[in-house]
């Protein structure tokens, strides 16, 4: 496994995150165990959740059963970087949501309680709130860090600017500000090299990518459907929009003689500004597959044809767009 720091921090977290959105909805708790345990053999220190994840609005089961294996012992919790999130709806009240001072202590709070530790490595806002001012943001998430239950602050789903501003409030407070960035990013979504990826340069932090493998359109969606697989509706939406560049990449890799999920890992993990992807496994299969986008390395030829057939906006902004 490699290591690389989580930003400009001192923190050595592992190249691949490992999601675990599936883990409840989609893969039972006794599988998702095997998975953990599967993932730190392998080297994989760096766990990524949130307190919605589970779909059941206020019962954080995803947490909960990261908690109860944390309970496991074997020195679980001291081996695994673990990162979740707050903002979104854990009640029907009005102050159950988002990021006013209450809530963050609240959700914060209830966050450790089910995963049954007494300090979270990596908070995560899980959408900007631009109703609830920086002061108000950075006053609660300062007091969590004094309390020793949050060590690291990190955002997702921001843009450029609102990094920005966390930034230059935090800088303002004699704060370390963000340290992470969690986006949607894969060769299909690539909106974040306009502004989000310069910002996390600038300001030092490392950027966590979800959906590398864009909800599996990226993994041989085409291929797999020849053989009877099912996909939902919002897929073969995508699908029918991106056929004709799914075709040539499937067909680019089985050219290279690539997987077609190692090689969308591998182009990411190419890009100095990246930590590490977050991948969703929802088996031990898929997890063990995705180890090997670790030892594909692609060269600049192949970086060319992959831009080629899934072109980016072009840069960064303003060139990409002006002179």
């Amino acid at each position: 496994m490699e290591y690389v720091h989580l930003g400009r921090t001192g923190l050595r977290v592992s190249r691949l995150c490992l999601g675990t959105m599936n883990f409840g909805p989609e893969t039972t708790e006794a599988d998702s165990h095997i998975i953990m345990d599967k993932a730190l053999e392998l080297g994989i220190n760096f766990f990524d959740t949130a307190n919605v994840y589970g779909w059941k609005r206020g019962e954080g089961i995803t947490e909960q059963i990261i908690g109860r294996w944390f309970a496991q012992g074997g020195q679980r919790r001291d081996q695994v970087v673990i990162a979740t999130k707050v903002y979104g709806s854990m009640g029907e009240g009005q102050n159950d949501s988002k990021l006013s001072a209450r809530h963050i202590k609240q959700a914060c709070e209830a966050s450790l309680r089910r995963l049954q530790t007494d300090y979270i490595d990596l908070y995560q806002m899980h959408h900007v709130d631009r109703a609830t001012p920086w002061e108000e943001i950075w006053q609660a998430m300062e007091q969590l860090v004094r309390e020793g239950k949050v060590i690291y602050i990190g955002s997702s789903n921001f843009a450029g600017w609102h990094i920005a501003q966390a930034n230059e409030t935090a800088k303002a407070r004699h704060l370390m500000g963000l340290v992470s960035e969690q986006s949607l990013y894969n060769l299909l979504s690539r909106t974040i090299e306009l502004e989000v990826i310069p910002a996390c340069q600038h300001y030092g932090l490392g950027v966590i990518p979800w959906s590398p493998l864009a909800g599996g359109i990226l993994g041989g969606v085409l291929k797999k459907i020849e053989q009877g697989r099912r996909t939902s509706e919002r897929s073969q939406k995508l699908i029918e929009k991106h056929r004709p560049q799914l075709e040539q990449y499937e067909a680019f890799c089985d050219e290279i003689g690539h997987a077609p999920s190692d090689v969308a890992l591998a182009w990411m993990l190419r890009n100095p500004a990246i930590t590490g992807p977050i991948i969703g496994p929802r088996t031990l299969d898929q997890l063990i597959g995705n180890l090997r986008a670790l030892t594909l390395h692609l060269d600049d030829e192949q970086i060319k044809r992959l831009d080629t057939i899934f072109p980016g906006p072009g840069g960064p902004a303003p060139e990409a767009y002006a002179w």
